[in-house]
């Protein structure tokens, strides 16, 4: 025996340990030690390189944080136009540097806040969004060319897309002057969250027309945020949301040559949104992962010859699941070490949660504390100071790789089903994803896997003492008032004109972006302009799996 094999068995070995279960919060095993043994193999130029440079596993720019911080992004919505209009005001008085829009569940879902299935949910959960006139609302006097904005929209991003570009229209901008991001990653959809509209293969259509458009008229737009946020909130483990959300990505790659796009022409406009979960190194070396894996796959497979085409660009959210309605303060401290693993692991925006979200939308107290974490890392721990300081590591470049491989099983695995869309319809995803929530969740019941007052160190009379945001059911009744004022008020004969041309669009080949827009100038109804195309292309039915 030599070096680690003989300290494990003559030193480590007979030392007592604790009863505890050494692993990571995915389940990983974990060794009690790295050394240079564990990275044998590893080259520098081919597997690291420098960062700015192929496979960017140090970072997609060769300053990183000394050049720009991160995009600081609190994801916002709630009650009318103008409550979401007044928060985003607030934030960014208070330093935030973009804009994430939060929408409600009739808007997720494509329905116009009269329709009879959106009562009680008019913005509950985020901000309700019927027509241009309520976009026009939620960035009044907010310049669209100097911030950029990111929308969690997926099934009807199409639509959405098309009333920002008409609210930066109105403001005098070009499109080319426009930047942001829409979710549209309806791919995820079916794999975790479930809000879809249309079957995968039109929605895929509507994809493809986006990337399209955009490559032309909307340059600065990214067209898809692929997500792996929801795949890890669904339970998954870190290495499945790596893999899922890559191979999801993979899949718009192909859609879009198979629409016969040129690669480079969209590639470089696809970025990814990922969880920052507890485990402060597993989530590090996952970003670093993802970035090799993304660029050899761009490079290597899918024969993009434009560098931009294989550098990962991400935004992060702190995970939510990870918060607990107990002692509702200790999410602060959470949040800040999962906001803290993101900066580390090279993050380009970041989401950190709020302390009461578990228990409501979060106030104006919560959210600048949120806000204000991510500030403290940016300008007093001095992280941004060197470029990917962990980088050498041998436990981090150990489980940068394990990782890396461990995804490319994965990506086996997809392959040998025929494809993401194919393992979708057998439901491999998703039974994938229940077996690790169910093993994650039996860990936390059965005390294995500590969550601090959750399962311990639990306060037992314990009264939470902190405001929480109510929404006042009025919204609903005035979102509606607004709605029915501005279908007796618009010019009802190029509605319908628009709405025809759509349809006609749809059910042929063209590009529907130009349609969408020419009608939300005309002020339809995002669920007038969805009904069309629900009625050209069907509405999706999960088939029961489990």
């Amino acid at each position: 025996m030599v070096g680690k094999q003989r300290w494990l068995a003559e030193e480590y070995g007979p030392s007592p340990q604790r009863d505890a279960v050494f692993t990571t919060v995915s389940g990983e095993e974990l060794q009690p030690l790295y050394t240079p043994e564990d990275v044998e193999g590893q080259d520098y130029e081919e597997d690291l390189g420098y960062p700015g440079l192929y496979p960017y596993t140090r970072g997609i720019q060769p300053n990183m944080y000394r050049g720009r911080l991160w995009t600081m992004r609190q994801f916002a919505g709630f009650g009318s136009a103008e409550d979401t209009n007044q928060r985003y005001k607030f934030l960014l008085e208070r330093g935030q540097t973009g804009l994430s829009v939060a929408f409600d569940m009739p808007t997720l879902m494509g329905r116009d806040s009269d329709d009879p299935r959106s009562e009680g949910e008019v913005g509950r959960c985020g901000v309700a969004i019927d027509s241009l006139a309520d976009m026009e609302v939620l960035f009044d006097g907010i310049d669209l060319r100097a911030i950029t904005t990111s929308m969690t929209i997926n099934g009807p991003a199409s639509v959405l897309l098309a009333f920002y570009l008409c609210v930066g229209e109105k403001q005098g901008a070009s499109f080319s002057e426009l930047g942001g991001t829409i979710q549209n990653d309806i791919l995820k959809e079916y794999i975790a969250q479930k809000s879809w509209i249309f079957p995968p293969r039109p929605s895929l259509r509507i994809i493809t027309d986006i990337l399209a458009f955009c490559s032309a008229e909307v340059p600065r737009w990214n067209t898809i945020s692929i997500s792996g946020y929801h795949i890890r909130e669904a339970g998954s483990t870190a290495v499945q949301e790596l893999a899922f959300t890559l191979a999801d990505g993979f899949a718009y790659v192909e859609a879009g040559i198979e629409a016969g796009l040129d690669v480079d022409a969209f590639a470089p406009r696809l970025s990814f949104f990922f969880n920052s979960h507890v485990d402060f190194f597993e989530e590090i070396a996952k970003y670093r992962a993802a970035r090799r894996i993304w660029a050899r796959h761009m490079k290597e497979k899918y024969a993009a010859k434009d560098p931009r085409s294989w550098m990962l660009r991400f935004h992060t959210q702190t995970a939510g699941c990870s918060l607990t309605a107990q002692q509702p303060e200790n999410n602060i401290v959470r949040t800040a070490f999962q906001a803290l693993s993101a900066v580390l692991g090279g993050t380009q925006s970041l989401h950190t949660n709020s302390m009461d979200e578990t228990l409501a939308l979060p106030t104006e107290k919560a959210v600048e504390i949120a806000l204000r974490t991510q500030q403290l890392i940016a300008y007093e721990t001095g992280v941004t100071n060197v470029i990917d300081p962990l980088a050498g590591s041998y436990f981090v470049e150990a489980l940068t790789t394990r990782m890396e491989e461990q995804a490319e099983e994965y990506f086996r695995r997809i392959e040998e089903l025929g494809g993401v869309l194919e393992a979708i319809e057998v439901g491999f995803f998703q039974r994938e994803i229940a077996d690790a929530a169910y093993r994650y969740q039996r860990e936390i019941e059965r005390g294995e896997r500590v969550v601090v007052g959750l399962n311990r160190f639990q306060n037992a009379d314990e009264a939470i003492a902190i405001d929480l945001l109510k929404i006042d059911p009025a919204v609903e009744k005035k979102q509606r008032e607004k709605l029915a004022a501005l279908r007796a008020s618009r010019a009802s004969s190029q509605v319908e004109t628009s709405l025809a041309e759509l349809r006609e669009g749809a059910e042929g080949k063209a590009n529907l972006m130009p349609l969408i827009i020419s009608c939300a100038r005309a002020y339809c109804t995002e669920g007038e302009i969805i009904g069309v195309l629900r009625e050209v292309f069907g509405e999706y039915r999960e088939t029961a799996l489990f």
